[in-house]
């Protein structure tokens, strides 16, 4: 009798630092692809056009490969040494999401998964295909077909082995390998993460509205926010942890393994008055090798100028009214609100002398609505 290949691709998999690989069937028929329409239809995906253009690839693995038979689902844990929420207190430092204070976790898995997919083809003589988040695959229905854990009332993907902090990985192969187990659901009667949302971002258990949601707004949204988020984000200036850190499974969950995952002392609450000086140079230097520089320095800017308006924190009203003049319209357009958050005063005179010559509309607005 043949040996089991998972017995190989588990072994090879922890020697590359995964802390988890299991099995899930590629081809049987799901309902994820209805729960991911269904998302789209009511236009909960905001601004990500991208979701809509890809929905049908995104409804099954074998709707983007159709030799697609076994998905390989890894896990690499990520998680915090410490509760990252006491952060959140600090409102003259900014609080980056936890995923994003060490390097990129694309470029750290993505290469790994290579490796073990060419190790994989050598030894089944069959096709492999990596994904790491990136392409239309969705990954967590995978993953808790798979047995990795379960999509919690937050949608994110949750074990009991390792909480909230787990980085998914995926191997497609024409390779037909036996399934594990998939995993049940084991929330229960718990709302914790439901209840610690700051700003109602969850219609009901199990469903997101990314249009609430304050890591959509930080990272996927290019414009100006509604008034109402901008107070609800306080000092998160990428991400939001809030719904993954009030979990209760977490308490089983262990520090990230990986050095390249750890956290940066640079990332670990970054003092705003630092971050309003960022030129795109400073931005690029800061954050290379982070997922944080994807934004690009303008729509962290302004993340950290709306932080800087709930901040309280006068010391920053100088270097929030050196932005008034930023190139960049939606730079310029955080910096007036901020301004009139944090020294009505100052904004007054400003905008007797800036708001009747202003041609950008989005700071006109900023100024015509004065920080409401």
């Amino acid at each position: 009798m043949a040996a089991d290949p998972r017995i190989f691709i588990r072994e090879r998999a922890a020697e590359l630092g995964f802390g988890v690989c299991r099995f899930a069937s590629a081809s049987d028929p799901w309902s994820a692809g209805e729960q991911l329409q269904y998302f789209v239809e009511q236009g909960r995906h905001g601004d990500m056009g991208w979701m809509e253009t890809t929905l049908e690839r995104r409804s099954h693995p074998t709707a983007m490969w159709d030799g697609a038979r076994t998905a390989i689902v890894l896990g690499m844990n990520y998680g915090p040494e410490t509760d990252p929420r006491p952060e959140l207190a600090k409102a003259s430092n900014g609080y980056i999401s936890v995923y994003a204070r060490g390097d990129d976790y694309h470029e750290v898995i993505k290469g790994r998964l290579k490796i073990l997919a060419g190790q994989i083809a050598a030894r089944l003589g069959q096709e492999v295909k990596v994904f790491v988040d990136t392409a239309p695959l969705m990954e967590k229905p995978l993953a808790q077909r798979a047995g990795l854990g379960w999509q919690g009332k937050h949608t994110n993907l949750l074990s009991r082995t390792h909480g909230n902090w787990l980085f998914l990985g995926t191997i497609l192969t024409a390779a037909e390998i036996k399934p594990d187990e998939a995993e049940s659901e084991h929330c229960g009667r718990c709302t914790a993460c439901l209840d610690a949302c700051p700003t109602g971002a969850f219609p009901a258990p199990f469903q997101i509205d990314a249009r609430r949601c304050l890591s959509y707004l930080t990272i996927e949204y290019a414009g100006p926010w509604p008034i109402e988020f901008r107070t609800a984000t306080g000092n998160r200036i990428y991400g939001c942890d809030d719904c993954l850190a009030a979990c209760p499974w977490n308490k089983f969950a262990q520090g990230a393994s990986e050095a390249r995952l750890h956290a940066r002392d640079a990332l670990k609450s970054p003092p705003l008055a630092e971050l309003l000086t960022l030129d795109d140079a400073a931005f690029r230097a800061l954050f290379s090798k982070s997922p944080v520089k994807r934004i690009g320095r303008d729509r962290f800017l302004r993340n950290v100028l709306y932080a800087a308006g709930n901040s309280s924190d006068l010391t920053l009203v100088a270097p929030v009214t050196s932005l008034l003049d930023d190139p960049a319209s939606v730079v310029r357009g955080a910096a007036i609100w901020a301004l009139s958050r944090l020294d009505p005063e100052r904004f007054e005179t400003e905008r007797q002398t800036r708001a009747a010559t202003e041609s950008d509309p989005v700071a006109r607005a900023e100024w015509s609505d004065g920080g409401a």
